[in-house]
């Protein structure tokens, strides 16, 4: 049951899917959408162009209908004068057809964005399987588009009969009126029909607006598995990264290692927890956490102190306030400077012992390490106060 609930695509499709889907040129579209944009724009063109373009094909037809005697014998003279009115009629045609395009262009901006994608010239063969073909034409898409059909066809019928039969004492009257008065009504009734043709249209594109999205996310939707791998690929495999960390950590305790044999002297647990500190006292402001560790780690940075004779120093409380409160570069707390003072004089008492004898001095035994700071939970139970002040105010 599992592995058929991973093969199901019931997941929504990620981003990268659709950024993918995009690139190859799949976007939602809606040709309901585009149609009635483009029938509402040229539409209002040719209202707002009607006089200019009326008047200049007036003047072709009466150009193209009536001639002088000399253009009889002259067919130059009848040329220049007929290429003259279509230039004119040319000129008024410009802002129609450059609205037009325009239109043509930005209508699929507004569902799916405009995308150019050369994969789309390429040739499918795949296309060509007759077998395919038929299952199309019983798909879900064809049926759809079947029934947008049939509803496009009824919706427009019956609006285009209704605005007909409404104006039909003004079409009659078109045939007695004069030419002039005539090709004035005639935009104003062609105007009206026409909107109330694409009003039909605009129903059917607001229908169909919601299904394209809808069948474009089924379309994309993912198996589990799928949602799975393409995590898996984004942020890298789990074990591959898991070896990438452990590499790391390896790197960074062999860099940690190296700092040990310069450091003054090692803080230890005795066994649980060891702490290397240095101090320089003209180039640093307090001193400073080289190498710190725990169990293994603890016991090798021992090894390494012993091997290049650094002190090591047994103070459990001070140790362990060292490792839970500080990182590894950092410089220790304030509250830990009289104690690491005391182990520090100690240290430089003993290298002077051990260049010039004399007595050799006594190991601080009682540091004065606060009590909060040998709490591994401190820093958290003191967040949680600071949050809970904040709150109460």
């Amino acid at each position: 049951m599992a592995e058929d609930s991973d093969q199901e695509r019931t997941e929504q499709p990620t981003s990268k899917r659709i950024e993918k889907a995009r690139e190859q040129g799949d976007v939602p579209r809606s040709r309901e959408m585009a149609t009635c944009v483009m029938l509402l724009i040229g539409g209002s063109t040719l209202w707002m162009f009607t006089g200019p373009l009326v008047t200049s094909l007036n003047r072709f037809m009466v150009s193209t209908m009536t001639f002088e005697r000399e253009m009889a014998f002259d067919p130059a003279l009848l040329f220049e004068r007929m290429s003259g009115h279509f230039m004119e009629v040319a000129v008024a045609c410009i802002p129609i057809a450059f609205l037009m395009t325009l239109a043509a262009v930005a209508s699929p901006l507004i569902l799916g964005g405009w995308l150019f994608n050369g994969s789309s010239l390429e040739p499918k063969f795949d296309r060509l399987n007759p077998m395919k073909g038929i299952m199309n034409l019983f798909s879900l898409n064809s049926l759809v588009e079947l029934g947008k059909g049939i509803l496009k066809s009824v919706l427009v019928g019956v609006i285009a009969w209704f605005a007909m039969r409404s104006h039909i004492d003004a079409v009659l009257n078109l045939s007695v009126e004069p030419l002039k008065v005539a090709s004035s009504h005639m935009p104003n009734l062609l105007w009206t029909c026409f909107i109330m043709m694409v009003c039909a249209l605009i129903v059917i594109a607001v229908i169909d607006v919601p299904y394209q999205l809808w069948n474009y996310t089924r379309k994309l939707k993912m198996t589990r598995q799928e949602v799975k791998q393409e995590h898996k690929e984004s942020d890298g495999d789990p074990l591959i990264k898991g070896k990438i960390r452990a590499l790391q950590r390896a790197a960074a305790r062999r860099r940690m290692m190296s700092s040990v044999p310069t450091a003054d002297v090692v803080v230890t647990n005795p066994t649980h927890f060891a702490v290397a500190l240095k101090y320089s006292e003209g180039g640093m402001s307090a001193p400073q956490v080289v190498a710190k560790g725990t169990e293994a780690v603890a016991a090798n940075i021992r090894k390494i102190a012993a091997e290049n004779n650094v002190p090591i120093l047994e103070a459990p409380p001070l140790a362990r306030a060292l490792h839970y409160h500080t990182e590894i570069g950092d410089e220790i707390p304030e509250s830990l400077y009289t104690a690491v003072a005391e182990v520090l004089a100690y240290v430089f008492q003993l290298r002077t012992y051990n260049s010039n004898g004399g007595v050799r001095p006594d190991e601080p035994s009682e540091l004065e390490v606060p009590k909060e700071l040998d709490d591994p939970l401190y820093k958290r139970k003191a967040a949680m106060a600071a949050a809970q002040a904040r709150a109460g105010q």
